[in-house]
């Protein structure tokens, strides 16, 4: 399955956050392990937190959303948008994190 919009607000925090609850919640995977992270984006709406769809990503790509790998991913996302001479690597490691 692809995410690329989810992908490309984790990545680039584009488009807002309002649009991507929109679009989330539009196109909801059929996983079981995702039910709960889409009723809580519903539930929240645009003030879900990051680590919310940091999270629901790694569950999508069949990982667990365990702290470990939560708090890994949520890293590489936060270097991947400071847009700086790291980027590139941290975009590479974000879907190597997600293979």
């Amino acid at each position: 399955m692809k995410f690329d919009y989810l992908d490309r607000y984790l990545l680039e925090q584009a488009p807002s956050k309002a649009e991507i609850v929109k679009a989330v919640l539009q196109h909801p995977a059929q996983l079981p392990a995702a039910a709960a992270f889409y009723e809580g984006i519903r539930l929240l709406g645009a003030r879900t937190p990051e680590l919310t769809f940091v999270a629901l990503r790694l569950v999508l790509a069949g990982k667990a959303a365990d702290d470990e790998r939560v708090t890994r991913l949520r890293d590489i996302v936060e270097r991947a948008r400071a847009a700086g001479p790291d980027r590139q690597a941290a975009v590479q490691a974000y879907y190597e994190e997600l293979a």
